[in-house]
Formats: C-alpha cells, sequence, structure tokens
C-alpha cells in the first residue's frame, strides 16, 4: 500500500530523470491512505481504480520511440517497461499496458 512520502519520493526520481507522470492506479486501500494527498501528489491526475497501487511514466527514449514504464508505488522498486514505436496504433499500445498491468498484479 502506498504512502505519501514513500509516492513523492517515486515520483520526484523519475521527474529528475526525465519521466512524465501519465496515469495513475490506485487499489481501494491505496486510495484511502492517499485520499487526502492525491490531488496534490499526482498533479490533478485521477487515479484509475486498480487493483495495484502503480503509476505509469514516460519518456522519449530515440527518435520515433516512446518508453512507458509501469512502477509500483512501493519502496521495493520492482517496474516493467515497453518501448513503443509512434507508428504502434493506439488499441495496440492499450492492449500491451493492460498485458504490463496484469503482469504486475501476478508479482
Amino acid at each position: 500500500m502506498p504512502d505519501a512520502k514513500t509516492t513523492n519520493e517515486i515520483l520526484s526520481m523519475y521527474a529528475k530523470h526525465g519521466w512524465s507522470l501519465r496515469r495513475v492506479l490506485l487499489s481501494p486501500k491505496g486510495k484511502t491512505e492517499l485520499a487526502e494527498d492525491a490531488e496534490r501528489i499526482f498533479d490533478g491526475i485521477r487515479p484509475v481504480d486498480s487493483d495495484i497501487d502503480a503509476a505509469w511514466f514516460s519518456r522519449t527514449s530515440k527518435p520515433g520511440n516512446e518508453t512507458w514504464e509501469l512502477r509500483r508505488l512501493s519502496s521495493d522498486g520492482f517496474a516493467l517497461c515497453e518501448v513503443f514505436s509512434d507508428e504502434d496504433e493506439e488499441e495496440a499500445r492499450e492492449e500491451a499496458m493492460y498485458e504490463m498491468e496484469a503482469r504486475l498484479m501476478r508479482r
């Protein structure tokens, strides 16, 4: 379950390295824990209901490609990464991202 301090540290670390926060996934317990701080912490990004507490980050990895990373919002540091071409269809991206979320839930 995420806490405000750890979540802020994670977001700051990613921002420092050029990543942009794109989506936030929160479990019911995570929403309860971060309720008062969620809007400030996630800079207006509305969390999506989920079974996991995680955040999606992205950045350009090289011309024509964008890297997306799904990071668990805990101190264990576990993350999954996928590189998408600018030519990839949105539907294919969403399916790959959904599969990554399922993999993270199993870990």
